[in-house]
């Protein structure tokens, strides 16, 4: 005999982050996509946007104009909570990380520094063999 239970969630509680004056705000720029997220100096999120999340598909997603409308959304949210200064860390070879790091500054936040953290291999992994055309 199966019995039918039925399993309910409890409602988890909103984890509240501590939002401070000084933020870090990291600019992941990928070929297909730009992530942008503002974080407190402990590196939980205050906000985040994407430009998928505002609309945009396929090829478009990766263009500078893609990237200065996220970067607004994201900024606006930041300093509606109360982020005034931020420190930029880029990230990825994408095309939109300018048009961001700009917006940013335009919206009302003050950058303290910029820094481009992207992975770089020291001879890492073997790359794949060439391609027969």
């Amino acid at each position: 005999m199966a019995t039918n239970t039925t399993t309910v969630k409890k409602a988890n509680k909103k984890k509240t982050v501590a939002i401070e004056s000084t933020g870090q705000a990291h600019i992941k720029a990928s070929f297909n996509n730009l992530i942008i997220s503002i974080t407190n100096s402990t590196g939980q999120v205050i906000s985040w946007a994407s430009s998928g999340k505002m609309g945009f598909r396929g090829s478009k997603k990766n263009t500078p104009y893609a990237a200065q409308l996220a970067a607004a959304d994201c900024a606006k949210v930041a300093v509606d909570l109360g982020v005034k200064k931020v420190e930029v860390f880029v990230k990825g070879p994408g095309s939109g990380r300018d048009a961001c790091i700009r917006t940013l500054a335009s919206s009302g936040l003050d950058i303290l520094s910029i820094k481009d953290v992207t992975p770089i291999p020291h001879n890492g992994c073997r790359p794949p063999k060439s391609r027969r055309v």
